[in-house]
């Protein structure tokens, strides 16, 4: 297992439990029960419409099998809540309420189950990439042209303010570059005491969005000593199987948590193309992943279908 700098509560539970379970799509969840996040904030919209509907979608992933629970903070920057008129108090505000709605949600499945043996679930509080706040699909590009240090000033103040809560670790996830992996690798020696996984987006199964391969960005991560998890996220999972080989070898643990294999339409804000309802998790398991779930348009009963198999399959 891999040694970080300080502690880390995914590496401790890790190695208790040899395989973690993570969640699904928090966004594309809340839009199935009824959201309206055809706008700029997108889920971060709900922290200020309708919050109880966050806490309890981070619920149910929890009783659906997940040991981490990723904030609604995907989608939330400062320059965007300012955009929608908030104050940079009331933006900060609503980012340390993402993570006390995922440990509310924590706290209510662990009352629930007292005696079920399941690890304390973790909280992992979500910093996506910085296409996610032009709101136009980047993220699955990259193509935006900032600098290292435009782009560490872009993530730093959300960092700050996530920092300041009781969220166990970031996730850093849906990163397309190289360069932008870079700049929260180096951001994250400012925060000494927190530790993060770095997850990409992907285009096919050698390369993340904006083109370098992920074995290059994975062995990068691999030599950080706060980065406890490195993987692919919101990509095809067809591509899972081959990215993760391609990182064989790396003392960091690998992560996987896939989109249902449809395709993001920033133009129409649509899922377009078939989605899957079963995933290949064994095979993610045997290629290396020991951190699994999925992403956008991954409900609670695929992260519970996906469990289910993946304990039959190690019993």
């Amino acid at each position: 297992m891999k040694q970080i700098r300080g502690t880390s509560p995914l590496l401790e539970n890790l190695e208790r439990q040899g395989l973690l379970m993570l969640d699904g799509g928090l966004a594309t969840e809340l839009e199935r029960r009824g959201a309206d996040l055809k706008q700029e904030l997108w889920s971060a919209r709900e922290l200020i419409r309708d919050p109880a509907s966050i806490r309890d979608v981070h619920l149910d992933f929890l009783r659906a099998g997940a040991d981490i629970v990723t904030t609604a903070t995907y989608q939330a920057s400062f320059c965007g809540f300012e955009r929608a008129g908030l104050s940079r108090n009331r933006a900060a505000q609503l980012m340390r309420l993402s993570v006390r709605l995922a440990s509310d949600a924590r706290d209510a499945f662990l009352a629930e189950r007292p005696a079920q043996g399941r690890l304390r679930p973790l909280v992992a509080a979500s910093i996506g990439p910085y296409g996610a706040c032009l709101h136009d699909g980047s993220e699955y590009r990259g193509d935006y042209d900032l600098s290292k240090q435009a782009l560490i000033d872009f993530h730093r103040p959300r960092m700050e303010a996530l920092a300041e809560t009781e969220a166990d670790l970031f996730a850093f996830e849906t990163i397309p570059s190289l360069l932008e992996a870079e700049a929260l690798l180096d951001l994250i020696s400012e925060f000494e005491d927190k530790s993060a996984w770095l997850s990409f987006s992907c285009r096919d199964g050698a390369h993340v969005s904006h083109g370098e391969t992920f074995a290059d960005c994975a062995a990068m991560a691999d030599g950080h000593p706060q980065i406890a998890a490195v993987g692919v996220n919101c990509t095809n999972p067809a591509f899972v199987p081959a990215l993760l080989r391609s990182a064989a070898g790396l003392a960091t643990p690998l992560l996987a948590y896939p989109n249902s294999g449809e395709t993001w339409d920033p133009e129409s804000q649509l899922w377009t193309g078939e989605g899957s309802e079963t995933f290949e998790v064994a095979a993610w398991f045997e290629a290396g992943a020991r951190l699994i779930g999925g992403c956008c348009r991954v409900a609670p009963d695929h992260i519970f279908r996906m469990r289910t198999a993946l304990l039959s399959g190690r019993a």
